[in-house]
């Protein structure tokens, strides 16, 4: 009897192609999201969630939550939105946030330099296969007519360009390094294959860079200017000498902060994939340097992955190795255990909220694609309609934040631990004479003195011996100056350390919710067998916006008290559910629900007056089983828990077959 329960993971969801735009007109009718300010016109890249898609993202964020900040006993921050420019001076976001654009030198158009270059390429590749295709006799894979429609053949030949094998291979080639390439390199490839502005065909202009961070001043008289923070990430770090107290001076530990952040984006053209407001969700992991090891690598150590290593990008192939996290570490493609860590753990995340793994992959950066200051960075990628979308990234960014944020402030951002022995050593140490060296140099003091202060080990010992020959000089901004002894000194001094000072590493997995929430409703989407427009969301309990439907079999008001009692109990467990007493018809009301992601359905009939009974309809297989009242919201509450599957429900309630109904 078990084998014969129908299975949600058995079902068949792919007799029909996917199509963006069925689901763009699910989205829109059932109010997921829409564009904002849709009664003005609407602006490009802003987006208002409407309740199914607030609900969902909801649950995405809740789960996150649990997964990571709860399960990791992480510190959680809310830092503010609006961030000081010096903050993102020093954080390089002033000078390096960039993109590189282009424009249409007829229409004015803008696109992103790289994006513009991947879709012209892509479109010529498919424009080849189309060519082939019609060369055998069938039709083009973009066009719909049928075959014999000679019209449309004619039109495809006229779309369609044969590629030399060479040419084909290079396009492949840059596509797989597209990531990669510089400004300059972009140029040339937009020149050497005379890649043309997308609809117009017109010629573009050189690429340009164009910074990301929307600007602000703060206060009434403008002086202190301000941009919407373009991550989350910086509030970490300034605030890191109190997080690291708050954790008792340790290391490893990590805080984790969900919350907008905004990007102004050059061409925002592909729905929530690209957008100028959005959720983030990061997590900064705090560790020694010399000892990045996670005590919970084990936990991880066997799940196999899909991993794009750079070497591979680099010779032009998309290749995946799918290899066990371990592996990965031992093996040096992964630097680190607590970077390898992260990266199961994102894997299960993904997973465990509806994510199809096959459609998952870790991208390794390439090296002209990292920052200069990263160990190692790995992009969490989900294929969508819109091809391999970049949705969480995970980087070792090593010490540099927390360094150039306590170069900037002189504040020590440091762990410090306590030594078994006390480490003794010779070092040089430079000494200052602050009252002689004020007077003499004025307002240069300071900077001779920060110089003097970083100097290393072998310039100290040179500038010894030029104090002792009376000849010392100190380079400073460009511009010479002549020191003395009763300035400064240098002495060769014993140094007794009890204590270890180290600036801490960071390990960086850093969340787009938003692209996780429309890949999401990517892979769950389907259409049923005998319907292609009955549209069907296959999101998990864990994370669909309403988890329950309530159907009365019909309006009669004999069913609404039991429907309306259902519903508090339901609620009371934190389980939301809808009630769904329209005229329309039951099968018509369960369509819109399997559209709203609603895994579950129940439906009270006469026999649930009569005989407190209620059938339990599940949304991919519709398959039913009945119940006492007691009975199915205890099953529903382990389902929506994830306590329980629908094969172990099926073995607590018994299939419903019709006869167990009661007349009115």
């Amino acid at each position: 009897m078990a084998a014969q329960v129908p299975d949600p993971q058995q079902v068949k969801k792919d007799t029909y192609a996917f199509e963006r735009s069925q689901l763009e007109g699910l989205m829109t009718k059932r109010f997921f999201y829409t564009q904002a300010f849709e009664i003005y016109g609407g602006v490009a890249g802003l987006y208002d969630y409407g309740p199914s898609g607030a609900a969902l993202q909801t649950n995405l964020i809740n789960h996150w939550r649990n997964h990571f900040v709860i399960e990791e006993d992480m510190l959680e921050l809310d830092t503010t939105i609006m961030t000081l420019s010096d903050v993102l001076k020093t954080s390089g976001h002033v000078d390096k946030f960039a993109d590189w654009m282009v424009k249409d030198t007829k229409t004015g158009e803008i696109y992103r330099a790289d994006h513009m270059v991947e879709n012209v390429l892509e479109a010529r590749l498919q424009g080849d296969q189309e060519a082939r295709a019609m060369e055998a006799g069938e039709s083009p894979t973009n066009l719909t007519a049928s075959s014999n429609d000679k019209k449309t053949k004619k039109k495809a030949k006229s779309v369609a360009v044969k590629l030399q094998d060479d040419v084909k291979s290079a396009y492949h080639k840059i596509l797989a390094q597209i990531d990669d390439y510089s400004g300059a390199q972009l140029a040339e490839v937009i020149k050497k294959y005379d890649l043309r502005a997308p609809g117009s065909g017109n010629e573009v202009s050189e690429p340009t860079e164009f910074n990301l961070m929307f600007e602000s001043n703060i206060g009434p008289t403008g002086q202190t200017k301000g941009y919407l923070r373009p991550e989350t990430a910086q509030g970490h770090f300034v605030n890191f000498e109190r997080l690291l107290d708050f954790n008792n001076g340790r290391v490893p530990f990590a805080s984790a902060q969900i919350g907008k952040s905004f990007r102004n984006e050059i061409s925002p053209r592909a729905g929530l994939l690209r957008v100028r407001e959005f959720v983030m969700a990061e997590i900064e992991h705090y560790v020694d340097p010399e000892n990045k090891k996670h005590a919970r690598f084990s936990d991880v150590e066997n799940l196999v992955v899909p991993l794009l290593h750079r070497d591979v990008q680099t010779a032009g192939d998309t290749s995946l190795k799918h290899i066990s996290i371990g592996d990965a570490v031992r093996s040096g493609m992964v630097d680190n255990e607590t970077l390898g860590y992260f990266l199961g753990r994102i894997y299960l995340y993904l997973e465990s909220i509806g994510i199809d793994t096959n459609r998952l992959r870790f991208r390794q950066h390439m090296e002209n694609e990292m920052a200069h200051y990263a160990s190692d960075c790995w992009d969490a990628e989900l294929k969508t309609s819109y091809g391999w979308i970049e949705c969480v990234g995970c980087a070792d960014r090593s010490a540099y934040d927390l360094t150039m944020h306590s170069n900037r402030t002189k504040r020590d951002l440091v762990v410090q631990v306590p030594l078994k022995e006390p480490k003794i050593y010779q070092k040089y140490v430079a000494n200052l004479n602050k009252k002689v060296l004020g007077p003499a140099f004025k307002k240069d003091a300071k900077l001779i003195e920060d110089t003097i202060l970083n100097l290393d080990q072998n310039q100290l010992q040179a500038l010894q011996k030029e104090l002792e020959s009376g000849n010392a000089s100190i380079q400073a901004n460009d511009t010479k100056f002549a020191l003395t002894k009763d300035q400064v000194s240098v002495e060769y001094k014993t140094i007794k350390e009890n204590v270890r000072s180290f600036t801490p590493n960071v390990i960086e997995p850093s969340f787009g919710i938003g692209r996780i929430f429309y890949a999401l409703l990517e892979h769950s989407f389907w259409a049923r067998e005998e319907d292609k427009d009955r549209g069907v969301l296959s999101l998990p309990p864990l994370v669909a916006p309403f988890k329950v439907l309530i159907v009365p079999i019909s309006s009669n008001e004999q069913l609404s008290p039991l429907a309306q009692q259902i519903s508090k109990r339901l609620r009371s467990l934190g389980i939301p559910a809808r009630i769904d007493d329209s005229n329309a018809t039951i099968g018509r009301r369960y369509a819109r629900n399997d559209e709203l992601g609603t895994p579950f359905a129940l439906t009270i009939d006469f026999a649930s007056v009569a005989k407190g009974t209620v059938t339990l309809r599940e949304r991919d297989t519709t398959a039913q089983r009945i119940g006492s009242v007691d009975e199915v919201i205890d099953v529903v509450k382990q389902l929506c828990s994830g306590r329980l599957d629908w094969r172990g429900a099926s073995q607590i309630l018994p299939a419903y077959t019709g006869t167990q109904d009661v007349d009115a």
